[in-house]
């Protein structure tokens, strides 16, 4: 969930739109399994705010930020964590959650795929936790940015970045357990 009120925020936003189609099928899919689906989201340095103001101030906005907010809102079942930096492990309790749920495979989701979600999953192999970057539901301000991001997430940290309509199961070639869960970060 963002405003995209920053410098290269427009272009973000565009592919951000384009990549909320494929978050909202696999998060679908994950409800379906009853699989945990957590969002994490920066805290833009609002240290006073909450998740579901942030989710307000985005659905009463205009243009993208009020339409990915408004298709991917949580449902109930799902949780919610800010972060204050790009990686949604530093400053959260989010390893603490993955232990509790017994989840050892994250499918990454969201943006920005060259800065969050990068970050995230640099911080997830180094939990030695399998990783899924479907290509198709990250976004970045170029597509050169989002490219190159991805390749570095396969070529070092072992990551599939193929897209959410390759992979028809939760999580690739994965057996019955152990568990896997979304983390979307819009």
């Amino acid at each position: 969930m963002n405003l995209f009120d920053f410098d290269g925020g427009t272009a973000l936003a565009k592919s951000a739109i384009t990549c909320s189609r494929a978050i909202r099928r696999l998060r679908d899919r994950f409800d379906k399994a009853g699989a945990p689906v957590i969002y994490v989201n920066d805290n833009f340095s609002n240290w006073q705010g909450d998740f579901r103001e942030l989710i307000a101030a985005c659905q009463t906005s205009d243009g993208p930020s009020s339409t990915i907010s408004r298709a991917l809102s949580p449902r109930a079942g799902h949780y919610h964590i800010l972060k204050p930096k790009h990686s949604a492990f530093l400053g959260t309790p989010l390893a603490i959650l993955l232990t509790k749920l017994g989840v050892q495979r994250l499918v990454l989701t969201g943006i920005s795929a060259d800065s969050c979600i990068l970050s995230t999953a640099t911080d997830a192999n180094m939990r030695e936790m399998e990783l899924w970057i479907p290509g198709d539901a990250v976004a970045a301000i170029t597509r050169d940015r989002k490219a190159k991001a991805l390749s570095l997430i396969k070529a070092s940290l072992g990551g599939d970045i193929r897209g959410t309509r390759a992979i028809r199961t939760l999580f690739p070639d994965a057996p019955a357990s152990p568990q896997t869960a979304l983390t979307s970060s819009l």
